[in-house]
């Protein structure tokens, strides 16, 4: 729908008129109006909201966060004038950052703006608003916080793998059904590699896949089983899957161990209790939603009930038959359909925000925040047309008479970026191009493209490369190390700063040190244990880099040298003297202290600290009742063998990532909600975008198909109330379909972090897989790029003359 069809109810001099009238402090009207007016038509309709569903549609660098900040400030301003009453208005976004940056605007505003107190609203991530309602009713959550473990397992996670050997006990029938899979002569050594591979890669991959999916959209193990009735595939894929999860559902149970969807689950459990949804609703006038397209069912649902005006109409699931112009939902919902870029290797899916908007414009609440300021002309131009072209290349093979699935989608939603309009707000908007603003390169190989990278990256940080920002963007993290390694000595050469995110923006070596020390403190005359004790040392500069295998062959003279034995050198010393600190550190503190007095010993920063209180946390609470060194080491080798531990971060990652004067390597999907002045797309080839789908060679002996991807692809079948659950050969179409629609979208949300040149690349030579960097092959460019090319041939870089030149 256009904006003035959306804005004619609520037109300027209207809303003025209005206000004046009503308004027994008029300069909070007034107020009120100068930050609407201060705001793009996008930003505007979403100000404008007084109450019922909207849904936003926002572009890449549409200020979409700036808009929902201003927007709630106005909102809780709104609340303070209409009641007394202490309704709050709660804000959800995706990521802790993203939560803390909102919330930083909104009281901005408030203060600032408004001249009210910085109250009136709560921003959460929406796994912390779960936890707020779950532990408000402990009784009716069944969560007791002081009890229970909070885990994010991963595909070899213990409570997996035994999940997986229990199934198998269970199941011996199907298992053998499983082992011979399509071709099978009996032979042992087969038979063995064959359980290998199922035990350890094929059964966890599913086991994984599916607790998260169906979990996170509230399917229990016997829904699965009902919904398995309904396939025909010979290894009952559906069912095989209900049995991992019921096995991983008990052993939670029995462990007191919870995940991040039992949050949602344990949440809603209490809004099913009438006096408790009403309590919970009473508290809320309204729900902000950012990044609305990553949002899975269950999490939509437990926005949708806090929404709701009260009543029974809360606990109506079908969130449609709400969305009516007379609705109680007091639901803003903000996202970008074409940033969904988490929806193959998550439970978030896009199609939910889709079809949310596609509800809103029905009744005319559908906005669009279609003006960016970020990038220079010529970068929103060739993200439009990668865009267009995408999905034409799409309805073409449609056209030619492919079958494809009944649900299939073009990978994009049809939304066009356009420039701002004179006046903007924001400075330097659509700022001016740096060379041609696109510059495309086919470079001969991976080292060719490492050269004219970095030929291009002290040209552009010659001058003052403190007045400006770069990033490379890379599609795997292997890539990023390569190039790290690669660029660091041009980078030291030039004195510009190299940051890689992949290795130096975690904090998951705080359990890995922590572990390294304990385990040497555990058996001091293990020579691993020393040695592994002492690179952790020299990694922390605590002490001077030396022969560590020396030192470490023979642990007792290192440690407590005998009186003939010969003088250490001082070096050898002082890491003899800091060993001998920690061992007696062992013997002498209470063991819950052990981790803290480590962290403080390896002299971490605020943020190690921090995520060293949280890890020794974590670790006591799990061996309570069972203290000792070999519990606490088993924790701890847990969580670093198979979990993904989530350090706490003190310092604006944004601001760190995106630090002027500064080269940052980072993902693609890493990189999204960041932009930077330049941006270089190096190694774009088709066998990473899009990518192919691929089964490993070791599980081929099942079929030219993932039992995982299978799996998902007729879960979200069935959750979509599709006609049928697609058979193996229809449900692997649309794995692979679901796959080459999100990497094209994860292309389209690289090129638009740029905001003054955006630097792509495809050499004709590259590896087959980053992890034998050395192994050059012709390899096909990204299909986009091609036609990029064709598109904006000024934009193509003549390397036969930038030879000559050189």
């Amino acid at each position: 729908m256009s904006d003035s069809k959306f804005t004619a109810p609520v037109a300027q001099e209207l809303l003025h008129s209005e206000l004046s009238e009503r308004s027994p402090v008029p300069s909070l009207r007034e107020k009120i109006l100068a930050i609407r007016n201060s705001l793009r038509p996008g930003q505007q309709q979403m100000a404008d909201w007084q109450s019922g569903p909207l849904a936003i549609s926002a572009v890449p660098g549409a200020g979409k966060s700036t808009g929902m900040a201003a927007a709630a400030a106005i909102a809780i301003a709104r609340q303070y004038e209409r009641s007394s009453s202490r309704r709050q208005l709660v804000v959800v976004t995706f990521t802790r950052s993203a939560a803390a940056n909102i919330k930083a605007k909104i009281r901005k505003f408030l203060r600032d703006d408004l001249s009210l107190p910085q109250t009136g609203f709560f921003v959460y991530t929406l796994h912390g608003l779960a936890l707020n309602i779950a532990s408000r009713h402990s009784d009716l959550s069944g969560l007791q916080l002081q009890n229970v473990t909070l885990i994010t397992p991963t595909q070899s996670h213990r409570f997996i793998r035994t999940s997986v050997e229990q199934w198998i006990a269970n199941n011996p029938g199907i298992y053998l059904r499983l082992l011979e899979g399509h071709q099978f002569d009996g032979e042992e050594t087969e038979r063995l590699r064959r359980q290998s591979v199922l035990r350890t890669e094929v059964l966890p991959e599913l086991a994984n896949t599916v607790i998260h999916e169906a979990k996170s959209s509230g399917i229990s193990p016997e829904k699965l089983r009902e919904w398995s009735k309904q396939t025909t595939d010979e290894y009952a894929i559906l069912s095989v899957a209900a049995g991992l999860y019921e096995q991983y559902q008990n052993l939670m149970r029995s462990r007191d161990f919870i995940d991040y969807d039992d949050m949602i689950l344990a949440a809603l459990r209490v809004l099913e209790n009438d006096s408790a949804r009403r309590i919970e609703q009473n508290q809320v006038f309204a729900v902000f939603e950012d990044e609305a397209q990553d949002s899975s069912p269950l999490q939509t649902q437990l926005l949708e009930i806090l929404a709701s005006d009260g009543g029974d109409e809360g606990m109506n699931t079908d969130a449609m038959n709400r969305v009516s112009t007379h609705s109680p939902l007091n639901l803003v919902r903000v996202g970008d359909p074409n940033q969904a870029i988490n929806s193959t290797f998550t439970p978030a899916d896009p199609i939910y925000f889709r079809q949310f908007c596609e509800e809103c414009d029905r009744i005319q609440r559908l906005a669009t925040m279609d003006q960016a300021g970020r990038s220079t002309r010529i970068i929103i131009e060739a993200a439009n047309f990668a865009l267009k072209w995408i999905n034409n290349q799409s309805l073409a093979k449609t056209n030619n008479g492919q079958k494809i699935p009944d649900n299939r989608q073009v990978p994009f939603r049809l939304q066009t970026i356009r420039p701002v309009e004179a006046g903007d707000p924001q400075d330097n908007a659509n700022p001016a191009p740096v060379g041609r603003g696109l510059e495309l390169y086919t470079p001969r190989d991976i080292h060719h493209t490492v050269e004219l990278l970095s030929q291009r990256v002290i040209e552009l940080f010659g001058e003052d490369p403190t007045q400006n920002s770069a990033a490379i963007l890379v599609r795997e993290n292997r890539q990023g190390r390569w190039l790290a390694e690669a660029l660091t000595p041009v980078c030291k050469e030039h004195k510009i700063t190299l940051y890689d995110v992949g290795e130096r923006d975690r904090r998951s070596h705080v359990p890995q040190e922590i572990l390294a020390l304990l385990q040497f403190c555990d058996r001091p005359h293990s020579p691993d244990y020393l040695k592994a004790a002492l690179e952790a040392l020299v990694q922390r500069q605590l002490i001077p880099t030396q022969d560590l295998n020396a030192l470490a062959s023979l642990p007792e003279e290192f440690l407590y040298p005998g009186p003939l034995a010969a003088p250490q050198p001082e070096t050898v010393q002082k890491a003899a003297r800091l060993c001998r600190n920690l061992l007696r550190a062992r013997l002498e503190l209470p063991l819950y202290q052990l981790i803290s007095f480590l962290a403080l010993t390896l002299n971490y920063d605020q943020a190690e600290l921090a995520t060293a209180d949280k890890l020794a946390e974590r670790v006591n609470q799990q061996i309570a009742g069972n203290s000792s060194m070999g519990g606490m080491l088993s924790a701890l080798s847990e969580i670093v063998s198979s979990e993904r531990f989530e350090p706490v971060e003190t310092e604006d990652s944004e601001e760190r990532y995106t630090r002027r004067g500064q080269l940052t390597i980072i993902t693609m999907h890493k990189a999204k909600g960041l932009d930077w002045d330049y941006v270089f797309l190096p190694f774009l080839h088709e066998n990473l975008i899009p990518g192919r789908f691929w089964v490993p060679p070791q599980s081929q002996f099942l079929g030219d198909f993932t039992l995982s991807e299978v799996a998902r692809a007729q879960i979200r079948a069935a959750l979509h109330e599709e006609s049928t659950i697609p058979d193996v050969t229809q449900a692997w179409e649309q794995a692979k379909h679901l796959k080459i629609s999100e990497e094209y979208r994860l292309l389209y949300v690289a090129m638009t972090r740029a905001k003054r040149l955006v630097w792509m690349s495809a050499a004709q030579k590259a590896p087959f897989t980053w992890s034998k960097p050395d192994n050059l092959q012709e390899q096909a460019p990204c299909p986009v790029f091609p036609a990029l090319k064709r598109q904006f041939p000024e934009c193509v870089i003549n390397l036969a003359v930038m030879t000559k030149q050189a």
